[in-house]
């Protein structure tokens, strides 16, 4: 039998049990689904955790108030306070900028809608720090944040809190913790960022919180950019130098303070998230085995069935190859159907995702090309043993099957 014969004869056979074919595909086509979707919500998270990465730069610090021991207790006070900003930007040899943090939660309010946000006070360099772009207005400035001025920058998802819009927003009064604030600056979006997502946040000029709404001087953190070309581990002993020195640390003495590199955190989190994703993979990959051993039983069962077409078949002169290349080729036209059908149902999840639960998805050429390969390569393994059984048949038995 010619090549081209052999595929449409095992082409008709699926044909004629077209239903039982659907039904065998199904694994497959739930298996390479779920793998190309879970690979897709992978990829997405790592593009986030990528972007959040690119976006703090490879050369910014963070100050954190640590939990420290005193005496066999552990304390967690705030050591970190407005006035460690002067020394830092003016004893230490490393840093560019300095950039405060002072963070609560508060109740904002416009006309009769209240809603609650995470309010941070900063200084105005803010947003340039963490290339936060700003789609209406502008961020407040230097000379706001001496004078106290009472004037706030909203993230992009506030005005839908406040049941309104950005640009019927912007130059409004809002009332944060009962006191009136006006709309400067409207956010871009940005989406998560380490720390929490600007979207849901507001900002106001650090002394105008620490004066006017928190009434405290205790900072939550410090960023700190590290001058180009500048080694992070000087710049860290540079700063804790100047830190010991702030807080009259006696020599030997454990810091009060801990110097972090969120990029270090984040690519934590990567290696994390990329294990978590491959797990994910690897438990949907096994609805492709399942899918197999449904395709190899089937395969048997139409062996069974069809014992005599296949004595007949040697009688007219057919190899044992022609009989396990047509059982093979069955086989194989299965699964490489389902894998289609699964690629277009796992794309058409990723993107559910993202539209309507909001998760970002990344779909990877090669993870489509891998989950389809896969598939065929499924259909090599269990359908082998079905056509290797077809082939071995005796024709004498074969014709006497009944």
């Amino acid at each position: 039998m010619l090549l081209g014969e052999i595929i449409r004869v095992a082409f008709q056979s699926i044909l004629a049990n077209l239903f039982r074919g659907i039904l065998t595909m199904l694994g497959i086509i739930i298996g390479v689904a779920a793998v190309i979707t879970m690979l897709a919500a992978g990829a997405g998270a790592q593009k986030r955790i990528d972007d959040q990465i690119s976006a703090l730069g490879a050369n910014i610090l963070t100050l954190t108030a640590s939990r420290y021991f005193a005496q066999g207790v552990a304390r967690d006070q705030l050591t970190l306070l407005i006035d460690d900003l002067d020394p830092l930007e003016q004893d230490s040899r490393y840093i560019e900028t300095v950039v405060p943090e002072i963070r609560n939660r508060a109740q904002i309010k416009l006309g009769n809608t209240n809603a609650n946000t995470r309010l941070i006070g900063t200084s105005f360099q803010y947003h340039e720090m963490f290339h936060y772009p700003l789609a209406l207005g502008r961020f407040f400035t230097r000379e706001e944040d001496q004078q106290k001025r009472r004037v706030v920058v909203v993230g992009a998802g506030i005005p839908q809190r406040l049941e309104t819009t950005a640009e019927a927003l912007l130059g409004q009064s809002i009332f944060i913790n009962a006191q009136p604030f006006e709309v400067i600056g409207v956010l871009a979006e940005v989406g998560e960022a380490v720390g929490g997502s600007p979207d849901t946040s507001t900002f106001i000029p650090l002394y105008t919180a620490e004066a006017r709404v928190l009434g405290r001087g205790e900072l939550d953190n410090i960023s700190l950019r590290i001058a180009e070309g500048v080694p992070l581990e000087r710049a860290m002993v540079d700063i804790e130098r100047v830190m010991r020195t702030e807080h009259k640390i006696q020599p030997g003495g454990p810091n009060d303070f801990a110097i972090v590199d969120r990029r270090q955190f984040l690519a934590t989190q990567q290696e994390a998230q990329q294990t978590f994703t491959m797990l994910l993979a690897s438990i949907a990959g096994v609805s492709l085995i399942v899918g197999g051993i449904g395709i190899m039983n089937i395969m048997l069962v139409s062996v069974t069935e069809r014992t005599r077409e296949i004595g007949i078949r040697m009688a007219l002169g057919a190899t044992r190859m022609n009989i396990l290349l047509q059982f093979l080729v069955e086989s194989v036209a299965l699964c490489l159907f389902g894998g289609l059908l699964g690629i277009a149902t796992g794309v058409s999840l990723a993107h559910a995702l993202s539209s309507y639960a909001g998760w970002q998805t990344f779909i990877a050429p090669e993870s489509v090309v891998m989950a389809f390969a896969f598939s065929i390569g499924v259909g090599l393994f269990f359908g082998s043993w079905p056509a290797h059984r077809a082939s071995r048949l005796d024709p004498i038995e074969a014709l006497r099957y009944e």
